[in-house]
């Protein structure tokens, strides 16, 4: 590693003549075009398409709008790199430009590593690889995605575009989509055209947007790129694979109902709530849990759900996975509520706050919108239950 660091002061530092106020570092080992003119222009502009990823993915003005979707999930990843939290530097690691390939007369490859030095050590922090194409005399970049997905295979459900490599189970696929589209239409979300990809895993789902390696991710073997622009929707998917398998009701509610509704507002026991409601939990329906917790109202007669609803008490600790009082409470009530006053009224209550001391913006919120009080809190428990 001190050698390799040796060659990086060696080599990356000395940069072209004209890149002196350059961003990225141009090591003179990188064969870059022998036309000077095609060097510098190509050098700014990446430069520049740099210095705008700080901005919302849609102003960068060094992105082609036929290219935004797939790119704007590759930009969100090459945001804030510089600040290292470990050293303590918010400008540590630096961009260098590690390869430019010439694909043909106007388009390249480029890769960038941004990498730091401390105490004669490199520091890796990500690795990416993204495409340079010349239009009208500039240069535009985007994810490789498209490329590197250019024998694969395309299906419609839905409004969902499904891209796969050979096969995928198509009745898996088809109730998971279904079961987005019935959120989505109870949660008045617009309807969108999707771009679905299914990956093996994380790992192939990072290489398909453009990024090699990335610290942040060490280790990780599920997860997704996702992306939103102009009313379009990019699902890279490392979890579910073309089986489409562990596509759970649960968290694909609270997917869906966090795409509607900030997290910043959401109070997570109704949260949990809706979630066991409309999609279970741990692999139960919610009549499943509504049984369990009905059993354990009889045999606690005296419960004060109150007490139990601020605890957050499992009322199930014989079994593999919790199951909280609160959340239980709240799905009977957000059933009552849609019932009675339709489903907006429930996302009013979902709105009133993150959870507090004693949840009393909670509490406020209730009375507002059901009539319950906290001090009948617990005898109005005790009649959802019966009338359950």
């Amino acid at each position: 590693m001190k050698k390799l660091c040796l060659g990086i002061g060696a080599s990356l530092i000395a940069t072209a003549a004209f890149a002196q106020t350059a961003h990225v570092i141009v090591s003179n080992d990188i064969l870059l075009p022998r036309d000077t003119v095609v060097k510098k222009e190509l050098l700014i502009a990446l430069n520049d398409f740099l210095a705008q990823t700080a901005k919302p993915n849609k102003e960068n003005t060094f992105v082609l709008p036929e290219d935004l979707l797939a790119t704007s999930a590759l930009l969100d990843e090459m945001k804030d790199l510089a600040k290292s939290n470990k050293f303590k530097d918010s400008n540590f690691y630096q961009a260098y430009l590690t390869n430019a390939v010439r694909l043909n007369d106007s388009s390249f490859l480029i890769q960038l590593s941004y990498m730091g030095i401390h105490e004669h050590t490199a520091s890796l922090r990500a690795n990416f690889t993204l495409l340079a194409s010349k239009k009208e005399h500039k240069f535009y970049f985007n994810s490789p995605l498209k490329q590197n997905t250019i024998s694969w295979k395309t299906q419609q459900i839905y409004n969902v575009n499904i891209h796969y490599k050979n096969t995928f189970d198509v009745v898996k696929a088809t109730n998971f989509f279904k079961m987005v589209a019935d959120y989505d239409k109870k949660l008045n979300a617009p309807v969108r055209t999707t771009e679905f990809y299914c990956a093996d895993n994380f790992h192939e789902v990072l290489q398909l947007i453009g990024v090699d390696y990335k610290l942040d991710y060490n280790g990780y073997a599920r997860n997704s790129e996702t992306a939103e622009e102009n009313n379009q929707y990019l699902n890279v998917n490392g979890i579910f694979t073309s089986e489409f398998i562990g596509a759970d009701p649960h968290d694909t509610w609270h997917e869906r109902l966090h795409k509607v509704l900030s997290t910043n507002i959401i109070n997570r026991p109704v949260d949990e709530g809706t979630a066991y409601l409309y999609g279970g939990s741990w692999g139960l329906s919610w009549q499943e849990i509504l049984d369990k917790f009905k059993v354990y109202a009889q045999e606690n007669p005296n419960a004060d759900w109150l007490a139990l609803y601020n605890e957050s008490k499992n009322f199930d600790p014989k079994g593999k996975f919790p199951l909280n009082v609160d959340f239980v409470i709240n799905a009977l009530l957000a059933q009552k509520i849609e019932h009675e006053k339709g489903f907006p009224a429930v996302i009013e209550l979902l709105s009133c706050g993150k959870k507090e001391k004693d949840n009393e913006n909670y509490f406020k919120a209730l009375k507002k919108i059901s009539g319950i009080s906290k001090p009948h809190f617990n005898e109005q428990v005790w009649a959802l239950i019966k009338a359950s």
